[in-house]
């Protein structure tokens, strides 16, 4: 029990624990972990709530089906998972701007909250865009050998050292 309250746990237990949730996942459900769909659901759910059930009828939502099932509750389960897992380690604390983003950007909680929902509005787009996210793709997709999936998750480590190089010499985080 006393690995559950280290800070950082090692990536070979993390990415097993990840395969085996993926066993399960196809094994009980029939389905790969994902996550990206759950938010388009939760959009959908939300305009179902606010105009009615004739938003049902558009075609990308007859496609995804606006349920929230077992999958949403994963999602859901991420920010009291992740609450748990600080207050164990001991690592949990308020801080509205990571020191790092401080460093940079300054101490404006609005300026990281507008950036936050930017990169959050890109990513969504452009998780939809590839039919799959980080999970969908680089998780269930790979692991069934789907070659779009070794290709999207390629791409994501690509774009994300090549935008990580541009963030670090623009700034200067070295």
């Amino acid at each position: 029990m006393e690995y559950f309250t280290e800070v950082r746990w090692s990536p070979y237990v993390v990415g097993i624990g990840i395969g085996v949730l993926s066993w399960f996942s196809f094994f009980f459900s029939k389905k790969p972990i994902t996550c990206s769909t759950t938010f388009a659901r939760a959009s959908g759910l939300l305009e179902r709530l606010l105009r009615g059930p004739q938003v049902e009828q558009r075609p990308y939502y007859q496609k995804i089906k606006l349920t929230w099932g077992w999958q949403g509750m994963l999602v859901t389960g991420i920010v009291p998972g992740a609450l748990l897992s600080a207050l164990l380690s001991g690592d949990f604390r308020w801080q509205w701007v990571p020191d790092l983003w401080a460093s940079a950007f300054g101490v404006s909680p609005l300026l990281r909250v507008v950036v936050a929902l930017l990169g959050g509005i890109i990513l969504g787009f452009g998780a939809r865009w590839s039919d799959g996210c980080t999970s969908g793709h680089g998780i269930s997709g790979t692991l069934q050998l789907a070659v779009s999936s070794w290709i999207s998750t390629v791409s994501f480590f690509v774009g994300g050292i090549l935008a990580a190089q541009i963030i670090f010499k623009v700034i200067g985080w070295e």
